[in-house]
């Protein structure tokens, strides 16, 4: 079956083809329809079985015709003429580290090189001395590139989850071992992208040496690929391969734009900064030979008459056209969460168990936390934490951190051995696609949350949107967040979307470099959602005794401003 992340990648390739081709206006079109095609939150082969493909941003007749060709037969006659008629090795010159199809053409066209091998003989031969654009820098960032490439692939994406432990152990010993002023990781990584590539952390230091020796000593740092004067590439322990750039302060705000990406983002700031007579690089935002800006990213997005935009934004999905009328939402952040609506203990915890839970809760200063004490399993059987677990939560409810008692059942009706138990509101865990509503809204079927919505149950875009449709029925908010069983930036996007609110998971009780509430909130934060449409961001307020018959409103799930950690309300964005 054909993805829409694979459709997208088919017509940004087109695109670059005709880049090399030497095409003024039609690259960028392809472009934009393969950004449309990758940001859908529904699948690409639906909207062309509803004739709507036209719908889509960026979609005329003509890519309208190759999309239909691409899902009938898996190829699209123009891409395949496209490819015969440029050089193989042209393909894999654009595709290394830095360089781009303008660039490749421009060594096919004025050099006559058509592939690495080649461009690696004319740097030797020292044919790019003297050519305009090709200063002794950029000639040693070529040199790397073609090392990068002999060494070989770009191995696979990660889940960003596994990659959260390494980055921070390595932004922690660069900032406490090393010379180093400033330490940011970019990269898909900053964009809490649910995979990550590779590692870029960029960093500001009088003595890069030092910061380079500090960063190859650490146990994670398997093998040293490169190093140059301002930047090195190393092999960590398990594969993953991290760049390490040393930058002046003047220009640290341009290379985190930059390196932060994405692609498509910087392309469009690119092209706004030409319409104002600028460039803008790594290096800083220049008129002339003059920098006007560079080092912060705020003066960077600025100079081009743009708000700062959150990194978890920059897509190229409108965040651009948002900005230039100065409109950026704010999105939540950690300082936001007042606690978590779904916190679960082991089956037989007991009250030792329930005191760690609270005094995390504590920890992260906040107001409530839900504990799941009853519920239904798979197989159907009923499960309660035991009688003196159950006490110590009602015993801890008036003290200053409110506990709330939760029950988390599949579909239907609510088994008799949990009507008869305490509760303030219920969780709902689908198992396969809803053959019933989950109730609406006020009844006594309705849930405050659905949970365990995922890749695990969640297997197309139909059973997604079913999902979605019976959160915003019963007006439930649905998790998001790292692994099978939670949904990704971009089902949370079409959640949001769809009016839907979400829940962070916030970890409570795991281990303390557990990286479930960072990356949740990465996730929520690509979604687009501000703090009121994170339920866990609002207050828990007085909820119902069994659970039923109250609005989400009276369950107080509602999410109100925001509060300061000094308790002071922060006005709505």
């Amino acid at each position: 079956m054909t993805s829409n992340a694979d459709a997208a990648e088919v017509f940004r390739t087109v695109a670059d083809l005709l880049d090399l081709l030497g095409e003024k206006f039609k690259p960028e079109a392809y472009r934009r329809a393969a950004r449309s095609i990758e940001s859908l939150t529904e699948d690409l082969g639906a909207v062309a079985a509803r004739h709507e493909l036209r719908s889509i941003p960026g979609v005329g007749e003509a890519i309208a015709e190759k999309i239909e060709e691409y899902l009938r037969t898996g190829s699209i006659s123009y891409y395949e003429r496209l490819k015969r008629e440029i050089p193989p090795g042209l393909v894999e010159l654009m595709r290394l580290p830095g360089l781009g199809p303008k660039t490749a053409r421009r060594f096919w066209v004025e050099l006559g090189v058509e592939g690495p091998n080649e461009l690696r003989d004319a740097i030797a031969a020292g044919r790019l001395v003297g050519v305009k654009g090709f200063g002794e820098k950029k000639i040693e960032q070529l040199r790397s590139a073609l090392r990068a490439a002999v060494a070989g692939p770009v191995l696979a994406r990660r889940a960003i989850e596994e990659v959260y432990p390494v980055a921070s152990a390595l932004v922690h010993a660069l900032r406490e071992g090393a010379t180093a002023d400033r330490v940011e990781v970019a990269g898909s990584f900053r964009r809490a992208r649910d995979t990550v590539g590779d590692l870029d952390i960029l960093v500001t230091s009088k003595d890069p040496g030092k910061v380079f020796e500090a960063f190859t000593a650490h146990p994670l740092v398997a093998e040293v690929k490169m190093r140059g004067e301002t930047k090195e590439t190393v092999l960590l322990t398990g594969g993953l391969q991290v760049d390490l750039r040393v930058v002046k302060p003047e220009e640290f705000g341009a290379a985190l734009q930059y390196f932060t990406g994405s692609k498509d983002h910087n392309v469009r700031l690119r092209s706004l900064a030409r319409d104002r007579g600028l460039k803008v690089n790594e290096y800083g935002v220049f008129r002339g030979e003059e920098r006007i800006a560079g080092a912060t990213e705020e003066e960077v997005y600025a100079s081009l008459g743009l708000a700062w935009i959150p990194p978890e934004l920059r897509e190229d999905r409108g965040e651009i056209e948002v900005a230039a009328r100065g409109k950026v939402p704010r999105l939540v952040s950690e300082s936001d969460l007042r606690g978590d609506l779904h916190t679960h203990l082991a089956p037989d915890a007991n009250a030792d168990a329930v005191d760690r839970i609270v005094a995390d809760a504590h920890a992260h200063h906040f107001d409530y936390v839900g504990v799941v004490v009853g519920g239904v399993r798979a197989d159907g059987t009923v499960w309660l934490l035991p009688d003196a677990t159950r006490a110590r939560l009602t015993e801890l409810r008036p003290v200053g951190l409110r506990v709330a008692c939760a029950v988390e059942t599949g579909v239907g009706p609510m088994p008799k051995e949990l009507e008869s138990t305490p509760f303030d509101y219920r969780i709902v865990r689908p198992t396969s696609t809803p053959s019933e509503e989950i109730g609406p809204r006020g009844s006594a079927r309705s849930p405050t949350l659905v949970a365990h919505v995922g890749s695990s149950v969640v297997s197309d875009a139909a059973a997604l949107a079913r999902w979605v449709g019976e959160a915003r029925r019963a007006a439930a908010a649905i998790e998001v967040g790292p692994g099978p069983e939670r949904l990704d930036s971009t089902a949370g996007r079409q959640a949001r979307e769809a009016g839907v609110a979400v829940h962070v998971p916030t970890g409570l009780g795991a281990a303390a470099d557990d990286p479930t509430r960072l990356v949740a909130l990465g996730f929520a934060r690509r979604a687009g959602a501000a703090p009121d449409a994170v339920v866990n961001a609002g207050p828990l307020g007085t909820v119902s005794a069994t659970g039923s018959g109250s609005t989400p409103e009276r369950r107080g799930m509602s999410s109100g401003p925001p509060r300061s950690r000094s308790g002071r309300r922060r006005p709505s964005s």
